[in-house]
Protein backbone atom coordinates (compact mmCIF):
# COMPACT_ATOMS: atom_id res chain seq x y z
CA UNK A 1 0.00 0.00 0.00
CA UNK A 2 1.76 3.20 -1.44
CA UNK A 3 0.47 6.36 1.02
CA UNK A 4 2.66 9.50 1.84
CA UNK A 5 4.25 10.40 5.26
CA UNK A 6 1.42 12.79 5.96
CA UNK A 7 -1.51 10.59 5.68
CA UNK A 8 0.76 7.93 7.62
CA UNK A 9 1.36 10.82 10.97
CA UNK A 10 -2.56 10.94 10.00
CA UNK A 11 -3.52 7.70 10.49
CA UNK A 12 -0.60 7.12 13.65
CA UNK A 13 -2.66 10.42 14.76
CA UNK A 14 -5.87 8.11 14.58
CA UNK A 15 -4.57 5.34 15.91
CA UNK A 16 -3.30 6.82 19.11
CA UNK A 17 -6.49 8.71 20.05
CA UNK A 18 -8.42 5.18 19.76
CA UNK A 19 -5.74 3.61 21.69
CA UNK A 20 -6.94 6.23 24.37
CA UNK A 21 -9.95 5.10 25.45
CA UNK A 22 -8.51 1.88 26.53
CA UNK A 23 -7.92 3.09 30.39
CA UNK A 24 -11.68 3.91 30.69
CA UNK A 25 -12.73 0.62 29.53
CA UNK A 26 -9.77 -1.30 31.12
CA UNK A 27 -11.05 0.53 34.63
CA UNK A 28 -14.82 -0.15 34.03
CA UNK A 29 -14.40 -4.11 33.37
CA UNK A 30 -14.64 -6.03 36.66
CA UNK A 31 -12.46 -9.02 35.91
CA UNK A 32 -8.66 -10.17 36.36
CA UNK A 33 -6.30 -8.06 33.56
CA UNK A 34 -4.97 -11.11 32.06
CA UNK A 35 -8.63 -12.16 31.41
CA UNK A 36 -9.27 -8.45 29.86
CA UNK A 37 -5.99 -9.06 27.87
CA UNK A 38 -6.53 -11.75 26.72
CA UNK A 39 -10.10 -11.63 25.31
CA UNK A 40 -9.10 -7.82 24.03
CA UNK A 41 -5.88 -9.52 22.03
CA UNK A 42 -7.59 -12.26 20.79
CA UNK A 43 -10.20 -9.59 19.31
CA UNK A 44 -8.15 -7.73 17.79
CA UNK A 45 -5.97 -10.96 16.44
CA UNK A 46 -9.35 -11.92 14.46
CA UNK A 47 -9.56 -8.18 13.15
CA UNK A 48 -6.58 -8.31 12.18
CA UNK A 49 -6.34 -11.85 10.08
CA UNK A 50 -9.69 -10.71 9.07
CA UNK A 51 -7.86 -6.96 7.41
CA UNK A 52 -4.79 -9.59 5.82
CA UNK A 53 -7.18 -11.97 4.43
CA UNK A 54 -8.84 -8.95 2.43
CA UNK A 55 -5.90 -7.47 1.36
CA UNK A 56 -4.09 -10.60 0.07
CA UNK A 57 -1.25 -10.38 2.45
CA UNK A 58 0.26 -14.24 4.04
CA UNK A 59 2.21 -14.75 7.73
CA UNK A 60 5.77 -13.72 7.36
CA UNK A 61 7.32 -16.51 9.61
CA UNK A 62 10.82 -16.57 9.40
CA UNK A 63 11.48 -13.12 9.65
CA UNK A 64 13.03 -12.71 13.42
CA UNK A 65 12.11 -8.99 13.31
CA UNK A 66 8.66 -9.78 13.18
CA UNK A 67 9.08 -12.08 16.29
CA UNK A 68 10.79 -9.63 18.32
CA UNK A 69 8.12 -6.96 17.48
CA UNK A 70 5.25 -9.74 18.58
CA UNK A 71 7.16 -10.18 21.59
CA UNK A 72 7.21 -6.50 22.59
CA UNK A 73 3.45 -6.08 21.53
CA UNK A 74 2.79 -9.07 23.89
CA UNK A 75 4.83 -8.19 26.61
CA UNK A 76 2.83 -4.53 26.40
CA UNK A 77 -0.07 -6.03 26.11
CA UNK A 78 0.18 -8.02 29.33
CA UNK A 79 1.76 -5.36 31.49
CA UNK A 80 -0.10 -2.26 30.46
CA UNK A 81 -3.49 -3.70 31.43
CA UNK A 82 -2.01 -5.38 34.82
CA UNK A 83 -0.94 -1.79 35.65
CA UNK A 84 -4.02 -0.18 35.05
CA UNK A 85 -5.37 -2.05 37.16
CA UNK A 86 -3.06 -1.85 39.91
CA UNK A 87 -2.17 2.03 39.35
CA UNK A 88 -4.18 5.15 38.02
CA UNK A 89 -4.89 5.22 34.67
CA UNK A 90 -2.97 8.25 34.23
CA UNK A 91 0.48 7.04 36.06
CA UNK A 92 0.10 3.97 33.17
CA UNK A 93 -0.28 5.83 30.50
CA UNK A 94 2.44 8.42 31.56
CA UNK A 95 4.91 5.86 32.60
CA UNK A 96 4.72 3.72 29.62
CA UNK A 97 5.19 7.17 27.27
CA UNK A 98 8.82 6.78 28.94
CA UNK A 99 9.62 4.29 25.54
CA UNK A 100 11.59 6.33 23.49
CA UNK A 101 14.43 6.53 26.71
CA UNK A 102 14.08 2.64 25.42
CA UNK A 103 14.20 3.52 22.26
CA UNK A 104 17.70 5.65 22.44
CA UNK A 105 18.56 2.16 25.02
CA UNK A 106 18.04 -0.07 22.05
CA UNK A 107 19.47 1.99 19.35
CA UNK A 108 22.45 2.45 20.76
CA UNK A 109 23.47 -0.87 21.89
CA UNK A 110 22.27 -2.79 18.87
CA UNK A 111 22.24 -0.19 16.00
CA UNK A 112 24.74 2.00 17.11
CA UNK A 113 23.41 5.00 17.44
CA UNK A 114 24.51 8.27 19.50
CA UNK A 115 23.27 10.72 21.61
CA UNK A 116 24.05 14.53 22.07
CA UNK A 117 24.47 15.47 25.68
CA UNK A 118 21.27 17.41 25.12
CA UNK A 119 19.76 14.19 24.88
CA UNK A 120 21.54 12.81 28.00
CA UNK A 121 20.13 15.74 29.99
CA UNK A 122 16.93 15.26 28.76
CA UNK A 123 17.20 11.38 30.16
CA UNK A 124 18.24 13.10 33.46
CA UNK A 125 15.15 15.22 33.76
CA UNK A 126 12.68 12.68 32.16
CA UNK A 127 13.89 10.17 34.68
CA UNK A 128 13.79 12.66 37.43
CA UNK A 129 9.66 13.09 36.60
CA UNK A 130 9.63 9.50 36.69
CA UNK A 131 10.97 9.74 40.14
CA UNK A 132 8.46 12.18 41.15
CA UNK A 133 6.03 8.85 40.36
CA UNK A 134 7.07 7.19 43.87
CA UNK A 135 6.24 9.93 45.79
CA UNK A 136 2.67 9.87 46.01
CA UNK A 137 1.53 7.77 49.13
CA UNK A 138 1.01 4.60 47.31
CA UNK A 139 -0.20 1.05 47.92
CA UNK A 140 2.16 -1.70 47.38
CA UNK A 141 -0.11 -2.80 44.47
CA UNK A 142 0.01 1.15 43.10
CA UNK A 143 3.83 0.81 43.05
CA UNK A 144 3.66 -2.49 41.42
CA UNK A 145 1.64 -0.81 39.06
CA UNK A 146 4.26 2.00 38.59
CA UNK A 147 6.97 -0.47 38.12
CA UNK A 148 5.04 -2.70 35.35
CA UNK A 149 3.95 0.54 33.39
CA UNK A 150 6.97 1.06 33.31
CA UNK A 151 8.57 -2.16 32.35
CA UNK A 152 5.66 -1.46 29.63
CA UNK A 153 7.48 1.39 28.33
CA UNK A 154 10.69 -0.86 27.36
CA UNK A 155 8.24 -3.45 25.59
CA UNK A 156 6.98 -0.80 23.38
CA UNK A 157 10.23 0.60 22.59
CA UNK A 158 11.04 -2.73 21.50
CA UNK A 159 7.83 -3.01 19.30
CA UNK A 160 8.36 0.33 17.78
CA UNK A 161 11.80 -0.20 16.47
CA UNK A 162 11.20 -3.66 15.55
CA UNK A 163 8.43 -3.02 13.76
CA UNK A 164 9.88 -0.02 12.02
CA UNK A 165 12.42 -2.06 10.16
CA UNK A 166 10.15 -4.61 8.82
CA UNK A 167 10.14 -4.87 5.43
CA UNK A 168 6.55 -4.49 4.24
CA UNK A 169 3.22 -4.16 5.64
CA UNK A 170 1.93 -8.38 5.26
CA UNK A 171 5.77 -8.62 7.82
CA UNK A 172 3.87 -5.58 10.59
CA UNK A 173 0.75 -7.15 9.86
CA UNK A 174 2.09 -11.02 11.03
CA UNK A 175 4.14 -9.03 13.55
CA UNK A 176 0.90 -7.66 15.30
CA UNK A 177 -1.08 -11.46 15.19
CA UNK A 178 2.12 -12.88 16.89
CA UNK A 179 2.06 -10.66 19.38
CA UNK A 180 -1.87 -10.67 20.12
CA UNK A 181 -2.33 -14.03 19.85
CA UNK A 182 0.59 -14.17 21.89
CA UNK A 183 -1.21 -12.08 24.73
CA UNK A 184 -4.56 -14.02 24.15
CA UNK A 185 -2.50 -17.48 24.84
CA UNK A 186 -1.44 -16.36 28.27
CA UNK A 187 -5.07 -14.73 29.29
CA UNK A 188 -6.93 -16.89 28.38
CA UNK A 189 -6.72 -19.88 30.77
CA UNK A 190 -7.59 -16.79 33.63
CA UNK A 191 -11.00 -17.48 32.14
CA UNK A 192 -10.89 -20.73 34.18
CA UNK A 193 -9.12 -19.86 37.17
CA UNK A 194 -10.76 -16.09 38.33
CA UNK A 195 -14.73 -15.64 38.23
CA UNK A 196 -15.93 -13.43 34.88
CA UNK A 197 -19.49 -11.31 35.15
CA UNK A 198 -21.05 -11.46 31.85
CA UNK A 199 -23.69 -8.79 31.32
CA UNK A 200 -24.40 -6.73 28.65
CA UNK A 201 -22.27 -3.86 29.59
CA UNK A 202 -19.21 -5.97 30.12
CA UNK A 203 -19.26 -7.57 26.99
CA UNK A 204 -20.03 -4.21 25.32
CA UNK A 205 -16.69 -3.00 27.08
CA UNK A 206 -14.46 -6.31 25.83
CA UNK A 207 -15.77 -5.73 22.24
CA UNK A 208 -15.08 -2.07 22.62
CA UNK A 209 -11.27 -2.99 23.74
CA UNK A 210 -10.98 -5.47 21.03
CA UNK A 211 -11.90 -3.97 18.31
CA UNK A 212 -11.93 -0.46 18.36
CA UNK A 213 -9.04 0.33 20.63
CA UNK A 214 -6.86 -2.80 19.43
CA UNK A 215 -8.01 -4.11 16.51
CA UNK A 216 -8.68 -1.04 14.00
CA UNK A 217 -5.84 1.44 15.47
CA UNK A 218 -3.23 -1.64 15.33
CA UNK A 219 -4.01 -1.82 11.65
CA UNK A 220 -3.42 2.02 10.83
CA UNK A 221 -0.25 1.29 13.19
CA UNK A 222 1.32 -1.40 11.20
CA UNK A 223 0.58 0.93 8.11
CA UNK A 224 1.72 4.09 9.75
CA UNK A 225 4.95 2.44 11.58
CA UNK A 226 7.18 1.45 8.27
CA UNK A 227 6.27 5.33 6.81
CA UNK A 228 7.33 7.29 9.94
CA UNK A 229 9.94 7.04 12.35
CA UNK A 230 10.00 5.09 15.84
CA UNK A 231 10.17 8.67 17.39
CA UNK A 232 7.34 9.91 14.81
CA UNK A 233 5.32 7.48 15.54
CA UNK A 234 6.31 7.73 19.43
CA UNK A 235 5.49 11.81 19.33
CA UNK A 236 1.74 11.41 17.87
CA UNK A 237 1.75 8.37 19.93
CA UNK A 238 1.77 11.75 23.23
CA UNK A 239 -2.18 11.78 21.93
CA UNK A 240 -2.88 8.95 24.43
CA UNK A 241 -1.33 9.84 27.41
CA UNK A 242 -2.73 13.28 26.93
CA UNK A 243 -6.27 12.06 26.59
CA UNK A 244 -6.61 8.60 28.35
CA UNK A 245 -6.55 10.14 32.17
CA UNK A 246 -9.17 12.55 30.70
CA UNK A 247 -11.71 9.97 29.63
CA UNK A 248 -11.00 8.27 33.09
CA UNK A 249 -11.01 11.56 35.10
CA UNK A 250 -14.86 12.42 33.26
CA UNK A 251 -16.68 9.07 33.72
CA UNK A 252 -14.93 7.99 36.77
CA UNK A 253 -13.59 11.11 38.55
CA UNK A 254 -9.86 9.02 39.34
CA UNK A 255 -7.66 11.90 39.65
CA UNK A 256 -3.83 11.44 39.83
CA UNK A 257 -1.37 12.60 43.28
CA UNK A 258 0.12 15.21 42.85
CA UNK A 259 3.28 14.52 42.17
CA UNK A 260 2.63 12.11 39.76
CA UNK A 261 0.44 15.28 38.02
CA UNK A 262 4.37 17.04 38.48
CA UNK A 263 6.04 14.47 36.86
CA UNK A 264 3.99 13.73 34.40
CA UNK A 265 3.92 17.40 32.80
CA UNK A 266 7.88 16.81 33.08
CA UNK A 267 8.07 13.18 31.68
CA UNK A 268 5.68 14.27 28.91
CA UNK A 269 6.65 17.76 27.95
CA UNK A 270 10.60 17.07 28.08
CA UNK A 271 9.80 13.39 25.74
CA UNK A 272 7.52 15.75 23.36
CA UNK A 273 9.93 18.82 23.12
CA UNK A 274 13.23 15.95 22.08
CA UNK A 275 11.18 14.30 19.55
CA UNK A 276 10.30 17.65 18.36
CA UNK A 277 13.30 18.56 17.80
CA UNK A 278 14.95 15.51 16.56
CA UNK A 279 12.19 15.37 13.73
CA UNK A 280 13.15 18.77 13.02
CA UNK A 281 16.41 18.20 12.86
CA UNK A 282 15.84 15.33 10.60
CA UNK A 283 14.21 17.38 8.08
CA UNK A 284 17.13 19.86 7.98
CA UNK A 285 19.48 16.99 7.29
CA UNK A 286 17.03 15.52 4.50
Amino acid sequence: MQISQKKAMLLMALCAFLWSIGGLFIKLLPWHPAVICGIRSTIAASIILIYMKRMGYRLVLKDPLVWLSGLGLMGTMLLFVSANKLTTSANAIVLQSTSPLYIMVISALFFKARYSRRELVMVGVVMGGIALFFLDQLTPGGMLGNLLALCSGMTMALMFVCSSRLPDDQSSMTALVAGHLGAGLAGLPFLFLTPVEVTPQTVAAILILGVFQLGIPYILYAIAVRRCSPLSCSLLGMIEPLLNPVWVLVVLGERPGFFALIGGIIVLGTVTLWSVGNIKQASQAS
